[in-house]
């Protein structure tokens, strides 16, 4: 007789805070994370009227440092990392030699040669690898995990600014921009990023330190949002999710991510992307809005080619939502897809990104 042992999840520092409150915990990328508290639709419109806080913490840290470390990076990341500012950031993509996209990130550049790279919690041990493996063939730069050294905490909504500057002892920093600050008395690197379509700044501080900060923008009115919400809110605003809506599978320009890909820098990837952007892809990912009842889940077929990603029942705009990649001939917005949902045709409609704006 054989057994299986269950693996343990992971905790995030703030795993007692989520317990107090009463989330609803599940598995998401072998960890224990809070689903959603008080349900999906409150936390959602809280955060676009108001301000939620989310716990990130799964998310993976890569720091990249020394001399060398720009000429890393560019090997690695599409975008044109040497853009890229003291205190800045930047969206890219991590690609294989086919175009494959491997990670979605966000790097910030903390000084003249460091860098701190998030990544999806998913895909961190293979990005890490990815990361070490290229850096072999670069001199004078380090790569360091730092998954176990920092805490992330997400503030957004249109207050999320107001109520964080309210126990910041320096101003926040803009959009797309990072800077070092002292929070409720805690060493925080704050960014002007996020992954709601909202305003707002996502929190790196010490693991020890995260949950008085926690407790402390609650106090203030922040609202505990969790995963469920998470989704809703990126799926609104046509954020890409890995492992839905990105995967080596396809490559960036199918996925409408060709902006963020500067092919002359050489990355990893760069001939297969330069190639696909200019015999145009096989295939695109639209957004799509469901025209009657009915909700389409990743996975299901649309009927003449292709398949939906990302599927959601829109808080905001009260109509079932998605992303999908389709037939390029059937990507126009305007064009209808029938998606067979669980054996039952829905009705769709090609849309504009995003799908939710500010008054919609």
């Amino acid at each position: 007789m054989s057994s299986t042992a269950t693996p343990t999840l992971r905790r995030t520092p703030l795993f007692e805070r989520h317990v107090a409150t009463g989330a609803k915990l599940v598995e998401f990328a072998g960890w224990e994370m809070p689903v959603q508290y008080q349900g999906v639709r409150e936390e959602h419109l809280a955060v676009r009227e108001a301000c939620g806080i989310f716990d990130v913490s799964h998310m993976g840290e890569i720091e990249t440092s020394g001399p060398g470390a720009l000429a890393l990076l560019q090997r690695l990341l599409s975008n044109d990392v040497s853009k890229i500012l003291p205190g800045g950031a930047q969206y890219s993509v991590l690609c294989r030699e086919d175009g494959g996209v491997l990670d979605d990130l966000f790097t910030y550049r903390l000084d003249a040669e460091r860098y701190l790279t998030v990544t999806n919690a998913s895909n961190h041990v293979q990005d890490l690898a990815w990361f070490n493996a290229q850096a072999m063939d670069v001199p004078d730069v380090q790569v360091s995990d730092r998954i176990d050294d920092w805490a992330m905490l997400a503030v957004q909504g249109p207050l999320a600014r107001e109520i964080v500057q309210a126990i910041s002892d320096t101003p926040l920093p803009p959009r797309m921009t990072a800077a070092a600050g002292r929070l409720a008395g805690a060493e925080v690197l704050v960014c002007g990023t996020g992954y709601t379509g909202e305003d707002g700044v996502e929190l790196l501080c010490s693991p020890q330190d995260a949950p008085a900060l926690w407790q402390e923008l609650v106090r203030r009115g922040a609202v505990p949002a969790g995963l469920g919400a998470r989704d809703t809110l990126r799926l609104e605003v046509c954020f890409h999710l890995y492992g839905n809506d990105l995967s080596v599978e396809r490559g960036p320009i199918e996925a409408g991510l060709g902006w963020c890909c500067k092919e002359d820098t050489g990355f990893i990837g760069a001939d297969a992307v330069r190639a696909v952007r200019a015999s145009g892809p096989a295939e695109k990912l639209v957004a799509f809005m469901i025209e009657g009842p009915g909700i389409a889940r990743q996975g299901n077929p649309v009927l003449g080619g292709g398949e939906v990603t990302s599927g959601t029942l829109s808080p905001c705009l009260g109509v079932g939502i998605g992303l999908a990649y389709v037939p390029t001939a059937r990507a126009a917005t305007g064009t209808h897809l029938d998606i067979d949902v669980r054996g039952k045709m829905r009705r769709a409609v090609v849309k504009d990104k995003p799908l939710y704006r500010k008054g919609s």
